[in-house]
């Protein structure tokens, strides 16, 4: 038991799975159902983001023709394990996220103008944001039982072209999802410990 299994409020198996014992897989086994997939965004959709905005978006790869472009267009190391986990999601920000701000944040309109006027500033929101979103998509795919594999080795202009052709979209990460294979990973890798990053002012 750690600080954290102790502080938390959550079951201490429970801390495990999202956090302490969760690892980054690298080979995958099983299925991931079309409901499983729907719970992981339901539960990623909760956590915050800049005046609620939400600009995450996710396109899960099934079939043959997509799974294919999209390995085309990882690094070398990722392709074979992409290629065969169970589910595979491609993880993007909408590049017009603010034209949507009557939906997200109904009655309060006014600071949409600065993002209007500052398109670079829409662009690193979105991108900031739906980052921020992608570490709660993470904990979602491990809360349901699943492991993750994250990835940005990948030529994302490419996967942009093959998915986003419009440009509604930009890519940012891909990530494997599916229960983990007996070889999914090696020894663990050291962590930083609170005294090394943590300081208080």
């Amino acid at each position: 038991m750690t600080i954290a299994h102790e502080e938390a409020v959550i079951d201490p198996a429970a801390v495990d799975a999202i956090f302490a014992q969760a690892r980054t897989a690298n080979s995958f086994t099983g299925e991931v159902t079309e409901e499983q997939a729907q719970a992981i965004y339901e539960l990623t959709k909760f956590g915050p983001t800049a005046f609620n905005s939400q600009p995450l978006r996710v396109t899960y790869v099934r079939s043959d023709e997509a799974r294919a472009k999209l390995v085309d267009a990882l690094m070398p190391g990722n392709r074979a394990k992409t290629a065969s986990a169970p589910l595979v999601a491609i993880l993007s920000y909408d590049t017009n996220w603010a034209g949507q701000w009557d939906t997200f944040l109904p009655g309060y309109s006014a600071p949409k103008a600065m993002y209007d006027a500052n398109p670079e500033l829409a662009a690193a929101t979105g991108n900031n944001n739906a980052h921020l979103q992608a570490g709660y998509f993470i904990l979602a795919v491990r809360s349901l039982g699943f492991s993750a594999g994250p990835m940005t080795g990948a030529d994302f202009g490419a996967i942009d072209e093959a998915f986003f052709p419009a440009g509604d979209q930009k890519s940012f990460l891909v990530v494997n999802i599916g229960q983990p294979a007996a070889d999914a990973w090696g020894e663990a890798k050291p962590k930083f410990s609170y005294e090394d990053v943590v300081r208080t002012v």
